[in-house]
């Protein structure tokens, strides 16, 4: 079976007779030459070819190119000058696993071979297998995204505290506010600075830039156990952060903790795709990163009427957003004013959607109003509130294997700088 294959060369030196090669290799035909990003990722979304080689200088190769080319079932191989040290670590930042000098045409031949192998097997690369570590051997941090339905159920309140409730378990942990409509956790812990560490990341990673140290330098030290990745600091600066880039900030952030704890948006609608053409950004990709990577989704909804309906509803949505996906249900907010036993809104969640809570979060306005006015957590300055009792029960639930639990908390190391 032919091969058929697009090639973005941008002119360099070994282009010209990597395409004679090529078009006189049997078993690989060449269909399109592309000039630019844009021709090689409408090409691929056409169907045209079925392995892609793409130069890493070329202008404007960033992530999004890459997830958009390797979501239309094309596998890319990235090709270097031999003599480029740096090319091959940038093509492996940005997404692409394989990569070849481009003067080695034998060698380009049995790479382009070989790609088409992994696309016909379905075989996964170390980037898309969860459980697979992370280049250099580096062991995967466990993921956990707190997602819920609209109407504020509380999503922020418990990735914070499950967070902060891991690292005083002694666990590293990183949490990452992915919220696109409006992230909040930076000002729930009195950081509020202009600058979006998420944002600052997903730049470095869209350049093939992100690694350990630049991560490093994004990040907002809280104690020496839990880090955070500030949110964007106002929700029209959406269209920044792709899905591309987010998901190679998700990579490196799994080598830097061996938890990370991502608050995502409520909308999972891709309506976006219909109404634009291939190139276009989409709001709620990053959301959709988070969740088809997440080892565990915590489910969090409202005790209230409008809440648990809502919450019945958007566990459906979630499902079909991703099947399979392992799920934590929380029902948040709960007070005797509503009287309703836990008995019966578990039985209620679990008839209408199938599964039943797995904790309740009792409604402690008191303590969340004293932790935010100090812009602390929870575990900080309300450790006897119930609420906090039951997050650390959730923390435990989620926290890796053989995680034992600490008497205590780890003070934060230092007082944070705030900007007003």
């Amino acid at each position: 079976m032919t091969v058929t294959v697009l090639l973005a060369g941008a002119d360099e030196p070994w282009e010209t007779p990597l395409v004679r090669a090529l078009s006189a290799s049997p078993g690989i035909a060449l269909t399109r030459r592309c000039v630019d990003v844009a021709d090689a990722v409408a090409t691929a979304a056409s169907g045209q070819v079925r392995v892609a080689l793409l130069t890493v200088g070329m202008r404007g190769l960033d992530t999004d190119v890459v997830r958009r080319i390797l979501d239309a079932g094309v596998q890319l191989v990235a090709v270097t000058d031999s003599d480029d040290a740096g090319a091959a670590a940038r093509a492996v930042a940005l997404g692409m696993i394989a990569t070849v000098a481009g003067d080695d045409v034998p060698a380009v031949v049995r790479a382009v071979v070989a790609a088409d192998e992994r696309r016909r097997s379905d075989q996964l690369d170390g980037f898309d297998d969860p459980e697979a570590p992370g280049p250099g051997g580096t062991e995967r941090g466990r993921l956990i995204v707190v997602w819920g339905p609209t109407g504020a159920p509380g999503r922020s309140t418990v990735a914070l505290g499950v967070a902060s409730e891991t690292a005083g378990l002694g666990v590293p942990t990183l949490l990452i506010d992915a919220d696109v409509y409006g992230g909040s956790v930076g000002q729930m812990l009195a950081m509020l600075d202009e600058v979006s560490g998420l944002l600052a990341a997903a730049r470095s990673a869209n350049t093939g830039r992100l690694d350990l140290d630049e991560l490093g330098r994004h990040v907002r030290q809280i104690n020496p156990t839990l880090r955070i990745l500030t949110g964007l600091p106002r929700a029209d600066r959406w269209s920044a952060l792709r899905a591309g880039s987010f998901d190679a900030v998700l990579t490196v952030a799994r080598q830097m903790a061996p938890v990370v704890v991502v608050d995502v948006g409520f909308n999972l609608e891709l309506d976006e795709e219909l109404s634009f053409d291939t190139a276009a950004p989409r709001r709620n990709g990053a959301t959709l990163a988070a969740l088809e990577q997440a080892d565990d989704i915590i489910v969090v909804g409202s005790a209230d009427p409008l809440g648990l309906a809502r919450l019945t509803r958007g566990i459906f949505e979630l499902r079909e957003a991703v099947p399979g996906a392992q799920l934590h249900v929380v029902v948040n907010k709960v007070r005797d004013s509503l009287g309703w036993s836990r008995a019966a809104i578990t039985d209620t969640v679990h008839r209408l959607a199938g599964v039943s809570p797995s904790h309740f979060l009792p409604l402690d306005q008191s303590a969340v109003d004293r932790a935010w006015v100090n812009g602390r957590s929870l575990a900080e300055c309300a450790r006897d509130s119930p609420l906090r009792v039951q997050l650390t029960q959730l923390a435990r639930t989620v926290a890796p294997a053989g995680t034992a639990p600490r008497e205590g908390i780890t003070r934060r190391r230092r007082r944070r700088d705030v900007t007003v």
